[in-house]
């Protein structure tokens, strides 16, 4: 090298610190690339994406490929730099050369490049899977030599280089992403989305009916009553039952009624006739699961029965569904059915609306673990059937019983934690 001229051997340490450059922007722009972002615009057909995605598949082998070319170019770097040194330092110029050196390649040959594609990951790495991506297969005899060795050293703490193109995220991960999309999604579909992500953590007990409130038909009533039961009734599908709940004969859609209703024929036996076999569910089905049972069964109601086969319950289609949408109605005061604003602020509820619709349409945060409702939360914190007056301070929210009987809390007034 003595030969060349410095301005020749400062221009090559140029060309060489720019080498540098690129072989660590490009190692940092690839693995901070967001892989779902990749896959999809792989997909679309973007080529830069494709080759980048190719060349994440095996990441130890790309590692060995930046490494190597990173290391050759600094190696050359150092021996240009101590020959500049030499020339115009003397023997002195060894250390100042290896002094600036290492200053130049921290600098422009490290932090900047690298800072610059954790910050832009795609501009980066796009472009660079275009040079990386032939150069690997024109060194690949030389990296595989040097993943061989690599490779058995990881596996002995575990580590397997072929299971690096696997990247399944939980529930927790996806719904992070979900929230932190900001305006990529619209906060109503978030809602959604994270309200479906949330159906595996309910189960049917958290919607049901509880079986003291479910609406039918008493076939052991005159008929009379049976029929009044159908005009007045507001659903358009209603249990059959004899005497009790406990006694289902069957769930009668009314549209099948109509008929029969117009030419006279309508009587007790002719509802039996029209009635379809209830739909049983166990108790602790989480709601996802349930909403496909719901699809692959052709149902849209169900009864929630225990260990026992003793009714809980009712939930239907529909009640799944306002999980995932909210309820089907727009005003928010008026979106849950027994919960009532007042003018300070506080809250009139009845003692069997269920904590998790609370927390849903009014963006509480009542405990859920526990008791499903309202009235089953204040008697595990009081110990004891309280009496109309009584009040309770629980994760923040202060409950005063309204109505009371002997056996349950019928109304509550709740005032929000501030």
């Amino acid at each position: 090298m003595n030969d060349i001229p410095l301005s020749a051997l400062f221009a090559l340490l140029l060309v060489l610190l720019l080498l540098s450059a690129f072989f660590s922007s490009s190692e940092t722009g690839l693995m901070t690339l967001n892989r779902y972002r990749l896959r999809h615009r792989a997909k679309q057909g973007d080529r830069g994406a494709r080759l980048a995605w190719s060349l994440l598949q095996r990441p130890d082998r790309l590692i060995g490929t930046i490494l190597l070319g990173n290391n050759f170019i600094n190696v050359l770097a150092a021996s240009v730099a101590t020959v500049i040194g030499l020339r115009l330092f003397g023997d002195d110029g060894i250390a100042i050369a290896t002094g600036a050196l290492t200053l130049l390649l921290l600098i422009f040959g490290e932090v900047t490049p690298k800072t610059m594609a954790a910050l832009h990951p795609e501009r980066i790495a796009f472009p660079a899977a275009y040079v990386l991506w032939p150069l690997q297969r024109l060194l690949y005899p030389l990296v595989y030599a040097v993943n061989l060795v690599s490779n058995a050293i990881l596996r002995g703490f575990g580590v397997s280089p072929e299971d690096a193109a696997e990247h399944n995220i939980s529930s927790e991960e996806l719904r992070t992403i979900v929230a932190e999309a900001g305006a990529m999604i619209p906060q109503r579909h978030q809602k959604m989305l994270l309200s479906i992500l949330d159906l595996e953590k309910a189960t049917v007990e958290d919607i049901m009916v509880p079986r003291n409130e479910i609406l039918g038909i008493d076939l052991s009533e005159p008929w009379g009553d049976i029929r009044s039961s159908i005009i007045e009734s507001e659903h358009t599908r209603l249990p059959l039952y004899d005497g009790s709940i406990d006694q289902l004969k069957g769930v009668l859609h009314l549209r099948r009624v109509v008929r029969l209703a117009a030419d006279n024929q309508l009587d007790a036996n002719s509802l039996m006739s029209l009635a379809r076999e209830p739909y049983f569910i166990p108790e602790g089905t989480p709601l996802n699961q349930q909403l496909l049972n719901f699809q692959n069964q052709k149902r849209r109601i169900g009864f929630v029965v225990d260990e026992y086969g003793d009714i809980q319950g009712l939930v239907t289609l529909e009640d799944i569904l306002e999980e995932v949408v909210g309820e089907f109605t727009s005003d928010p005061a008026t979106r849950l059915k027994n919960v009532y604003a007042d003018d300070d602020g506080s809250f009139r509820v009845a003692g069997n609306v269920t904590l998790r619709s609370l927390n849903r349409n009014l963006g509480w945060k009542l405990p859920i673990s526990g008791p499903k409702t309202v009235n089953g939360l204040l008697l595990e914190q009081l110990e004891s059937i309280p009496q109309t007056g009584k009040k309770a301070r629980i994760a923040g929210y202060e409950f005063e019983i309204i109505e009371a009987r002997s056996n349950a809390v019928k109304a509550v007034r709740i005032r929000p934690a501030t």
